[in-house]
């Protein structure tokens, strides 16, 4: 096996759940050459990898198309000796097909899988995680064992990161881009409020995620103007927010990326699912993980493998109904 090509062009969550692939290929493999493709916005996640050749990049935003074809016209020169696409979806599908590889491994949910020289379940909801799922994809090149996700944050990352570290800290990241996947801004006050005082609280996510941000501060500043709360939205790459995730006494975070982005660092994660369930196989990886969900059974719950813009029911008490107290255990029994 002299060359191997990645293709996983979904978000960011995907990508890093991906990078499990580049560990167990290298271990397997170790003077392999292994490259990687993505969509455009997520190259930074693999800024600087000791283990990747090349990260080749698809602009999905502007004439997507007719880069899919100089992409692929790029991809076809180099000869690749397997094609292990992630990705689901009929583009990359057809992309792997005619990439001109000895081999290709996919999904079977794939329209163009019939191409393929292997190809494998993707069963979402039995509790499987999609780690799992992905080694599946090269079982028969390497073992049945999936390694955990993994990032590199640069020295660059490091040092911008450990500005922030001169006193203990949590993390938080409240937001997702879907409302239901998302715990209440008003629940995340109550947690921060109920947190011991001496400990930092950084607010993690992109500059579109501030404003959530500055009302979350606004109202705990209006209970309790002593907190030591930070808004560092938008001021950090991904990879220098998981140098500063990685050292945290705990990182609250939603199913959402920055769980995963927890997960390849091996950062003290704990995971609040509102309308999303841990059994479709999108959980935390570190060594410490905790996991937090309502506790009474709701026929609604779950609405939807991505959840939604609003509560279908206008309850929304998956979320709603989520204990603080348990939050608040999870960091004191840590310490």
């Amino acid at each position: 096996m002299q060359k191997v090509l990645i293709i996983q062009t979904a978000f960011i969550g995907d990508v890093i759940l991906a990078t499990a692939l580049i560990e167990k290929l290298y271990a397997y493999y170790p003077h392999s050459q292994i490259d990687f493709l993505l969509r455009k916005g997520n190259e930074s996640l693999l800024v600087g990898h000791p283990i990747l050749n090349k990260v080749w990049v698809w602009d999905k935003q502007k004439d997507k198309y007719k880069n899919w074809w100089v992409l692929l016209k790029s991809i076809r020169q180099e000869h690749y000796d397997l094609v292990v696409n992630v990705q689901r979806f009929a583009s990359m599908g057809l992309f792997a097909a005619l990439s001109n590889a000895k081999q290709i491994v996919g999904f079977q949910n794939n329209i163009f899988s019939f191409r393929f020289t292997y190809k494998h379940v993707h069963q979402i909801g039995n509790g499987t995680h999609e780690v799992i799922r992905n080694q599946s994809l090269i079982t028969q090149f390497t073992d049945a064992e999936a390694l955990k996700p993994r990032l590199y944050p640069t020295a660059y990352d490091e040092a911008q990161a450990q500005v922030w570290k001169k006193s203990p800290y949590i993390c938080i990241a409240p937001t997702s881009v879907w409302f239901t996947k998302q715990f209440p801004k008003h629940k995340w006050v109550e947690l921060i409020l109920s947190l011991p005082k001496e400990i930092n609280c950084y607010l993690l996510g992109s500059k579109s995620d501030s404003a959530i941000c500055e009302e979350i501060i606004k109202h705990i500043t209006a209970k309790d103007k002593e907190r030591k709360i930070e808004n560092l939205c938008g001021r950090f790459n991904l990879l220098t927010s998981a140098a500063l995730m990685r050292d945290a006494m705990m990182n609250y975070v939603n199913d959402s990326a920055p769980m995963h982005l927890a997960s390849a660092v091996n950062a003290p994660t704990c995971a609040i699912f509102c309308s999303t369930i841990p059994a479709f196989g999108f959980t935390p990886l570190s060594t410490i993980s905790h996991i937090v969900q309502i506790e009474e059974q709701l026929a609604c719950r779950p609405c939807g493998l991505h959840g939604h813009k609003h509560c279908p029911k206008k309850h929304f008490k998956c979320a709603e109904n989520i204990d603080i107290q348990i939050l608040t255990d999870i960091l004191l029994t840590n310490e």
